[in-house]
């Protein structure tokens, strides 16, 4: 029951959903039975008043007529004077116990109002049967008569009635998930809305139809989306602006470090500034990257295309090589795709010393290209983190590989301009595979 946040320690659900439907449902359901208790008792006190009613006339009119019937007569008229709750009884009746509590002494009573008080009346109860009553009673001429009283049930329940309930309690279940469904559906685009949220994608806005707190929601929602992806642009134009700025002064150092005197602190220093040059282009590269670079989208033929890449690196002395058939055709931004293949070689080849390339086709469009190397491979935790810009790991990248930690970054941000994706993750038996899926 964990799946659908219906357990919980204490037994109060976990998700919102189910509280809500928990506490309508309750709240529903015991108003339903208290106006449900309300008829049912209404109705049981105007049947009871009706059948004492009926029950007081009735035997006031049977008593008038045996009274003035003659002694020989009386026998003849018993059965067209007894009712479906009572009969009328020639004799003393059953021997009893005196009952004056309850129902009986309401009963009583009744019997009493019908003799008028005119004729001495015992109102017994008989033993073995709490329900039945006997009302002993002396005519004018002398002669015994008993009113032997069977209550019957004063308000009968229909055989459709259960049918009737259980089809109201249906359709109270019923509305009470549609009134959920619809408080909490909002909540549920919401979330999905912030699960899927990337400022670096263009994603349709979040719809602002409904009532007017959810509207005011999705306003404020979408707002801060735009805020956010405002604030990304601003950072990434800053870091452009500093980046392209910063060429300047190295250009002017670098051409007077080169007119300097041959020493060992000429090298230290050129060197120095030819990482502080390489960190100005993956920035300006980074920056630019994140907004795309205006390519258009062509066809491209993806046999010549790797082969193309592979061989560009084969011929300054790199170990690159392509693997496996590379067949059919592809719709992307060329120079994006290759600064992203690129940038995934140029890892294998700073940590393995080769690279291999791979391409599968899944379904009609779907098209994966995978770098993998044999090198140390990045530990499991540290994969996501591997994608961050400026992320280095210390025991692998250091300032000899000449590494700025943007390489990924902007491997990742590309593939977001030309629709696809990238994923990292470690090979069997040691390894790094940098795969991109294009679409």
């Amino acid at each position: 029951m964990k799946a659908d946040g219906m357990s919980r320690p204490g037994g109060w659900p976990s998700t919102l959903r189910a509280r809500l439907f928990l506490i309508l449902f309750t709240g529903l359901t015991i108003a339903y039975g208290l106006s449900f208790s309300v008829l049912f008792l209404e109705r049981y006190m105007s049947a009871k008043a009706v059948m004492l009613g009926t029950l007081e006339s009735d035997i006031a009119t049977s008593i008038a007529i045996l009274d003035r019937l003659p002694a020989n007569e009386r026998a003849d008229w018993l059965d067209r004077l007894s009712r479906g709750n009572y009969r009328v009884v020639l004799g003393p009746g059953l021997p009893g116990v005196p009952d004056m509590s309850g129902r009986a002494a309401e009963i009583a009573g009744r019997i009493e109002e019908a003799v008028g008080h005119r004729l001495p009346l015992r109102i017994e109860s008989i033993p073995g049967d709490a329900k039945r009553l006997q009302g002993h009673l002396t005519l004018s001429d002398g002669s015994p008569l008993t009113i032997d009283v069977t209550p019957t049930g004063v308000m009968p329940i229909a055989e459709w009635l259960p049918y009737v309930l259980a089809v109201q309690m249906a359709l109270l279940v019923l509305c009470t998930w549609l009134a959920v469904r619809q408080a909490i559906r909002p909540l549920g685009d919401l979330a999905a809305a912030a699960d899927a949220l990337d400022p670096n994608k263009k994603a349709s806005p979040l719809s602002e139809t409904g009532p007017r707190e959810v509207a005011h929601a999705a306003r404020a929602f979408n707002a801060m989306r735009d805020r956010i992806a405002h604030y990304l642009e601003e950072r990434v134009q800053i870091l452009a602006a500093i980046s392209h700025d910063l060429q300047t002064p190295i250009t002017r150092m670098r051409l007077r470090a080169d007119m300097a005197d041959d020493s060992p602190e000429k090298d230290k220093l050129l060197h120095d500034l030819g990482e502080i040059e390489r960190l100005v282009q993956d920035g300006i590269a980074y920056a630019r990257s994140s907004h795309g670079n205006g390519e258009k989208t062509s066809r491209i033929e993806l046999a010549s295309f790797i082969d193309s890449i592979a061989y560009d690196y084969q011929d300054t002395g790199k170990s690159v090589t392509v693997t496996g058939p590379v067949q059919g055709t592809a719709t992307t931004k060329p120079h994006a795709l290759r600064r992203i293949l690129s940038n995934f070689i140029d890892n294998a080849l700073k940590f393995a010393g080769a690279a291999e390339i791979s391409v599968e086709r899944k379904g009609e469009r779907n098209i994966i290209i995978t770098v993998l190397d044999r090198g140390p491979g990045i530990p499991e935790e540290m994969l996501e983190a591997a994608m961050q810009p400026f992320f280095r790991l210390e025991q692998s990248r250091n300032r000899e590989t000449g590494g700025t930690g943007l390489g990924l970054a902007i491997a990742q941000q590309l593939a977001a301009t030309i629709g696809g994706s990238v994923r990292l993750y470690n090979r069997a038996g040691g390894g790094l595979a940098a795969e991109v899926s294009i679409g």
